[in-house]
């Protein structure tokens, strides 16, 4: 994976293109979201479950953005950072910066690891 791929990847993010994404994940694959009761957050095993989670994201919010998005790759090791932002059904948004950290095996993503600022949610705009 280059910098290039992860671009890509987040390209396919900003377009909902969930084959598009999917594309780049191995078979076995692991997601750890950004929040959840764990200490890694929540985790997704596998491309479905990944996928579902993905999915889910834009189902709560249509809108959802990873925009600003920039990536650093080598070797096995992938950093991208951007900048999330969201609206929920009822108005609220998030807006805030993040970062995932990425472990690749035979040109595939086998870990993604998501962080975001811990930023109160903003009231609707009016």
């Amino acid at each position: 994976m280059t910098a290039t791929d992860l671009k890509s990847l987040f390209d396919a993010f900003n377009r909902h293109d969930i084959d598009g994404i999917m594309h780049f994940f191995a078979e076995d694959c692991v997601f750890n979201a950004v929040g959840g009761p764990e200490v890694y957050g929540v985790r997704f095993e596998g491309r479905q479950a990944i996928a579902d989670a993905f999915s889910g994201v834009w189902k709560a919010m249509p809108d959802a953005e990873w925009g600003n998005h920039s990536h650093f790759a080598s070797g096995d090791r992938g950093v991208s950072e951007w900048t999330f932002s969201g609206t929920a059904a009822d108005g609220s948004r998030i807006e805030a910066e993040g970062c995932d950290l990425f472990t690749f095996k035979g040109g595939k993503i086998v870990r993604k690891q998501a962080f975001r600022k811990n930023r109160p949610v903003l009231q609707p705009r009016y």
